[in-house]
């Protein structure tokens, strides 16, 4: 994972600066900006396209999602496109769910999405022109997120409020939703300058390069597990002894 920060920066910041570099990485490593992949090409040529998580959904479910739609109404597009949710997701989490079991998969060419749900993107700031949804994006390639990016969240009042609400959603059953994490906000309280981040897995990025579809075949480190401790596993597990 490759993670950096733009101090005074925001995320349209971090959208230009990888604009132009994933195309020109292509053509370094292997001559060309169109590349093959599982049988298909994928034209990297930048720049690239760049659509809202709200359009992503439309084109490719062939449904109307927005936030102001309300739980209930997204709660029923969800169950008409076979989507499963617990009781409990808010607009954004149902918005989320939509999106990734209807959409992700699909966008194969290169696209960043922009704008996610604030609910399900606790440490990014709130969108400066759309309420409930904050200033973010995923650069998109054969139907896989290469990273995450966003304009981080610096106020600490706020921060606080949605770890806590990260925790509440976590007690009921989310097991991916944070904690309060009391050191950062102790930072935040500090002073923490207007800032773009972003996180960009490297294992994906050869992944993509290599024409290699699980990544178990790309890591550089691996878990290692001695023999011995396998052996005694299997045999807990069994209540026999290994032989």
């Amino acid at each position: 994972m490759l993670e950096l920060y733009q101090a005074y920066g925001d995320y349209t910041d971090i959208d230009a600066d990888l604009r132009g570099h994933r195309g020109r990485n292509g053509e370094e490593l292997l001559g060309t900006t169109v590349i093959p992949y599982q049988g298909r090409d994928i034209d990297l040529t930048p720049p690239w396209r760049r659509a809202t998580s709200s359009s992503s959904i439309a084109e490719h479910a062939g449904v109307e999602v927005d936030l102001s739609m309300g739980k209930e109404h997204l709660q029923r597009v969800a169950s008409s496109l076979g989507v499963p949710f617990e009781p409990w997701y808010g607009p954004g989490k149902l918005m989320l769910e939509i999106y990734e079991k209807t959409t992700e998969a699909e966008l194969w060419g290169p696209v960043f999405v922009c704008d996610y749900p604030q609910e399900v993107s606790p440490l990014a700031r709130a969108h400066r022109s759309k309420p409930g949804y904050v200033e973010r994006f995923e650069p998109i390639v054969a139907g896989r997120e290469l990273g995450n990016a966003f304009s981080e969240l610096t106020d600490p009042d706020d921060q606080r409020a949605r770890f806590e609400e990260q925790e509440r959603e976590r007690a009921l059953g989310d097991d991916e939703a944070m904690v309060v994490d009391r050191d950062y906000l102790r930072a935040l309280e500090l002073g923490f300058a207007a800032t773009g981040g972003l996180g960009l897995g490297i294992d994906r990025l050869v992944m993509l390069y290599a024409d290699v579809a699980n990544i178990k075949e790309v890591l550089l480190f691996r878990p290692f597990v001695p023999k011995t401790i396998c052996s005694e596993a299997r045999s807990t597990a069994s209540g026999e002894p290994e032989t």
